[in-house]
């Protein structure tokens, strides 16, 4: 790559690696930056399943792009959708257009992986966004409504019965915030349905839930669950759904109108890149510097990006704090190069990316939560460990507006027992 006075940037993805990178990036008054999004707005998605359970307002866990970069002149923001990829051109196609590139970093993140199915792509719920998010509460919602005025008892069953498809974070964190709504909402708002009437299914493929997590973190999770009355079923797949049953491996047969697969993802490849360098789960394979094998100018960090390291043979997990520890290092490696006259002479030797985790948690309900922390090593459960989960997600969202409002909801419900986001928006042209 030449050295030049201006280089241009183009980073696709808003999420935590493209946001993080953009603003290391946005000091350095000779890069010229432009940030693509589909949204105009960053998400912030370990949060996503507060609000399909009415738990946060969509507004607390978005931040508007722009506002964080007023200030930044030497970056642009372009509401677009990446299309197609031209190395040779150093090009990319949007739905707006054509834009050059100096440095191209993908930042794309990841979608919901039905592995092909048709029928499940077509009747589960996936949250990978905001959007999918409401519509899972709006789902949750006219069920109950809908159940309400059910005379046929197959009918009603079918639909207060809940399956959260997937074992991980996102799935155990879900159904436990229904098995709390079930427990503390339900009972006041809806009268005429008995909490017992209303089923919630946890799937997991594998032998525990949590599989990133430690056994006894695990097994504590399961525990609480169970406890919420939560049915934990394990070494369950699901072979497909119709919108009414669920059929399992194991021949087993469930009738449920409401199915949100949290169960996988793939990363979102555009196309114009070489299948030689896709790996499973439609992840890119990267060198220890982050860049797309083969390619010097193009980089790909977070979920998308599949770096094999000593450590991480088969790539890293595809959790914020990777995605983050990538975009420091890009920020560092490019600003190293490119940042200043000074520093134009580049490395001498290239550093290589080397992921530093911190810990892992989740958080299953109110008082209840597991988390693994690595430095010092130490197992948290309980209310400590749901104190912990709280506190760093309150400071990991942007604006101090957004943490005042979530905090606010937080103890609100906490108090309470009781939130006040269950709205029902509908088109009355439909």
């Amino acid at each position: 790559m030449n050295l030049r006075k201006s280089v241009k940037i183009i980073i696709v993805g808003a999420g935590f690696g493209g946001l993080r990178l953009a603003r290391r990036l946005s000091h350095y008054k000779n890069l010229e930056i432009t940030l693509v999004d589909r949204f105009n707005f960053h998400q912030f998605q370990p949060l996503f399943y507060q609000v399909a359970t009415g738990g946060l307002d969509p507004s607390n866990i978005s931040f508007p792009i722009r506002k964080i970069f007023q200030k930044k002149n030497n970056v642009r923001i372009r509401l677009a959708e990446l299309q197609y990829v031209r190395p040779t051109e150093k090009a990319i196609v949007t739905d707006i257009g054509l834009m050059q590139y100096d440095i191209l970093v993908l930042a794309c993140g990841a979608t919901t992986q039905f592995f092909g199915n048709e029928d499940l792509a077509r009747w589960a719920l996936p949250m990978k966004s905001t959007l999918e998010a409401l519509n899972i509460r709006y789902s949750i919602l006219e069920r109950l409504e809908k159940a309400i005025v059910c005379q046929d008892s197959e009918e009603r069953q079918r639909l207060l019965t809940f399956i959260v498809v997937g074992g991980g974070a996102t799935g155990v964190e879900l159904a436990g915030a229904l098995a709390e709504f079930k427990r503390f909402i339900v009972p006041r708002d809806y009268p005429e349905i008995r909490p017992e009437e209303v089923r919630i299914f946890l799937l997991e493929g594998g032998s525990k839930i949590l599989p990133g997590m430690s056994h006894r973190s695990s097994h504590q999770a399961a525990d609480y669950l169970r406890k919420l009355g939560v049915e934990l079923k394990l070494n369950t797949l699901v072979e497909n759904f119709d919108g009414k049953f669920v059929t399992l491996n194991n021949g087993e047969v469930l009738s449920s109108a409401t199915v949100v697969w949290a169960a996988g993802i793939r990363g979102n490849v555009p196309g114009g890149i070489p299948s030689s360098v896709q790996t499973r789960g439609m992840r890119l394979q990267v060198d220890r510097q982050c860049r797309l094998l083969g390619f010097d100018d193009i980089f790909v960090i977070g979920d998308l990006a599949c770096m094999a390291t000593p450590k991480y043979p088969a790539g890293h997990p595809q959790v914020a704090p990777v995605a983050l520890q990538q975009a420091n290092f890009v920020a560092k490696f490019i600003s190293r190069i490119y940042g200043s006259e000074k520093k134009s002479e580049g490395l001498q030797k290239l550093p290589e990316f080397e992921y530093r985790p911190s810990g892992v948690m989740a958080t299953v309900g109110r008082n209840l939560a597991v988390a693994d922390l690595y430095f010092p090593k130490w197992h948290l459960a309980g209310r400590w460990a749901w104190l912990t989960w709280m506190t760093l997600h309150l400071m990991l969202i942007l604006g101090v507006k957004n943490k005042f409002f979530v905090f606010c909801n937080w103890l609100y419900n906490y108090l309470t027992y009781d939130q006040n986001l269950r709205l029902l928006f509908r088109n009355e042209h439909t």
